[in-house]
């Protein structure tokens, strides 16, 4: 006896048809192209997932580096100054001061900077 396919065929073209939704022409009704739409679509969400997180971290740093060059430093002499007062706050959270909150900003440069003088410097060991 012959067994025919018809309705797990109609499920799977069922299930592409709604992962084209919002797609134009073609893709939105045609199964072969919308399968190949869906798995592009699924590969660009994968990377972009990652990319995002690269993003924002640039994005925090340039804020950082604009705020810090108002007060006269650059973003690669603020990170190491901060790490060494100790102040323990990530580059998104620097980020968010930098922009909304410029007075706890300008706090936290110049506790950066306060603590750079009072360490003392090591002797030249020549």
């Amino acid at each position: 006896m012959r067994v025919k396919s018809g309705v797990p065929a109609h499920a799977r073209h069922q299930r592409v048809r709604r992962q084209t939704k919002g797609m134009q022409k073609a893709r939105r009704t045609r199964f072969g192209l919308g399968k190949q739409a869906v798995i592009r679509s699924l590969q660009y969400a994968y990377r972009d997932r990652r990319q995002r997180k690269r993003d924002f971290r640039q994005l925090w740093t340039v804020r950082i580096n604009a705020a810090a060059r108002q007060h006269g430093l650059t973003y690669s002499k603020l990170i190491p100054l901060i790490k060494q007062a100790k102040i323990d706050l990530d580059r998104k959270t620097l980020a968010e001061l930098a922009v909304n909150e410029p007075q706890a900003f300008t706090e936290i440069i110049r506790q950066a900077k306060n603590s750079k003088k009072s360490t003392p410097k090591k002797p030249d060991s020549r």
